[in-house]
């Protein structure tokens, strides 16, 4: 017997990032899209715990119990007093250290799988405070559609949303360490005032309304600096996208993956092509959003 999840990708519309806190992580505005780019998380009885991996770049996603899936299936079991005897397959489409939670996607995956392969009938509620436990965003990915994240990301709270946005993403060359992206957030506020990080009301109400104008108007990254301090070519693949006619780019979380805007499906496509002619970037994708979270297919 199998269960395979379905999970997708995010993209941050809002992140604002406040000062170091003692325990080292940061709080958290963080408001986040679910789109149709997918992780699928397969999960089969086996003798011990296994991981395999298949899709774009899957030789870089680690295939031990630091991976993000394992983790999930031996903390659920842990809870439950089993065993983690499974084997865990993820088939890879979401960008692999993109900044779009592929990583955490994967681990709300096996968790919400592992759960229904063990019968275990863990509660929503024990599930989200599982995926508190292995990350930041694993939260969102389970939940899906479009939240506001605080705390350091985990603690969320369900948006409306009026309408599809249209996206386009850019796959960069080489990939960013999150970690090292908030070092260099640190490092670049030396010495000034953080301020607390807070929603923008008027990007809250752009998402209620479906309004893609409103909304290209007021997303924003406070990481994106830090970003393209250890990245500075991402500035060249934003450029293009904004001449090719996205109302806004912004570099998706902590990157490098950067993420276009589009009115509509017609214009992403637009876009997507004037990227793929630019010589900017490695790979771009289409997706629009929200979408649900993880889900059993």
């Amino acid at each position: 017997m199998s269960v395979t999840v379905r999970v997708p990708a995010k993209v941050n519309v809002q992140l604002a990032v406040g000062a170091a806190r003692p325990d080292g992580y940061h709080d958290l505005a963080n408001v986040f899209l679910a789109v149709g780019l997918y992780d699928e998380v397969t999960v089969t009885a086996a003798d011990g715990l296994r991981v395999t991996c298949a899709g774009p770049d899957a030789e870089q996603v680690p295939l031990d119990r630091t991976n993000l899936a394992a983790r999930a299936a031996l903390l659920l079991a842990e809870r439950y007093g089993r065993d983690a005897d499974v084997h865990l397959h993820i088939a890879k489409d979401i960008p692999v250290a993109g900044g779009m939670a592929g990583g955490s996607a994967d681990g709300a995956g096996a968790l919400l799988a592992c759960d229904a392969l063990w019968g275990t009938g863990a509660s929503r509620e024990e599930l989200l405070d599982i995926c508190a436990e292995l990350g930041s965003d694993v939260p969102f990915s389970l939940v899906g559609g479009a939240a506001l994240g605080t705390g350091r990301g985990e603690r969320l709270t369900e948006l409306e949303v009026g309408g599809a946005f249209h996206w386009v993403f850019a796959m960069a060359s080489r990939g960013l360490s999150t970690p090292a992206v908030f070092r260099e957030f640190d490092r670049l506020g030396e010495g000034r005032e953080i301020p607390e990080p807070v929603a923008s009301r008027e990007l809250l109400d752009a998402l209620a309304k479906g309004d893609a104008d409103a909304l290209a108007a007021t997303v924003s990254n406070d990481l994106q600096p830090a970003a393209l301090s250890l990245f500075p070519e991402l500035a060249d693949t934003l450029a293009a996208g904004r001449a090719a006619g996205a109302p806004v780019s912004l570099v998706s979380g902590s990157g490098p993956t950067t993420a276009f805007l589009a009115r509509d499906a017609e214009a992403a496509e637009g876009i997507a092509g004037a990227l793929r002619a630019s010589g900017t970037c490695r790979m771009v994708r289409t997706a629009a959003g929200p979408v649900p979270g993880a889900t059993v297919v």
